[in-house]
């Protein structure tokens, strides 16, 4: 039976095995080394979570959510194996916390946003997501679509989390609003919440900053489909 265990360590053993099976998905650009988790770790707005079973760490997913914007984001969700329902089962345990930190905030979130990879796009395309069918930026596109995710009319870059202050390309930013008659967002809600995500990584390559301002000039932002 699946097991939802909260990780708030680099010591706890299923972290090691979470950091292997990230390493094993994701390109490196995407995977903060294992040394520089101590703090995100212990940081009580860094949700994260793996999927275990029979000891083994099967998937994960780390989110938050930020009350003084009421947004939540997914940074990511891996899907170890296939045929386990493990998608299903990350989704719903971490709807359930989501919900709960709403209420323990007093707040009703907004929606939720997350990178989503573009299969289109030569970076995703030639990225094998460690021969994990269900991490397929074609499967995993067409799932976050039904969810409800819709991308923002942005040329989207983003700092490497290698922090050498690339530029990442490949991926669109998108958002599951609350309310799904929703087409457009006010800009300065994606922009105060990337100026804050990206706080974190000290090095930011000129395209992003560039984006950043194109998107801060704008009053509204377009969700358009994925």
């Amino acid at each position: 039976m699946l097991e939802y265990r909260k990780i708030t360590s680099v010591d706890d053993p299923y972290f090691a095995k979470m950091h292997k099976l990230m390493g094993e998905v994701f390109p490196p650009e995407e995977v903060l080394a294992f040394e520089l988790w101590k703090e995100p770790l212990e940081d009580p707005t860094i949700q994260v979570y793996a999927a275990v079973l029979d000891g083994e760490v099967v998937g994960a997913t780390e989110y938050r959510y930020r009350p003084e914007l009421q947004v939540a984001m997914t940074d990511f969700t891996i899907i170890g194996r296939a045929g386990l329902g493990i998608g299903r089962f990350l989704l719903v345990e971490r709807e359930k916390h989501l919900r709960q930190l709403e209420r323990e905030s007093g707040t009703t979130s907004l929606g939720m946003f997350a990178e989503i990879y573009d299969p289109g796009t030569e970076a995703a395309a030639s990225h094998s997501f460690g021969s994990l069918q269900p991490m397929n930026p074609v499967v995993r596109r067409e799932v976050l679509s039904h969810l409800g995710f819709r991308k923002l009319d942005i040329d989207y870059v983003h700092p490497s989390w290698d922090h050498e202050g690339k530029a990442v390309r490949g991926l669109d930013f998108c958002f599951r609003p609350a309310d799904d008659s929703l087409t457009a967002l006010p800009s300065s809600l994606p922009s105060r919440f990337l100026r804050w995500y990206y706080s974190a990584l000290p090095n930011k390559p000129r395209e992003w900053e560039e984006m950043m301002q194109a998107l801060e000039a704008r009053e509204s932002v377009a969700l358009l489909p994925i």
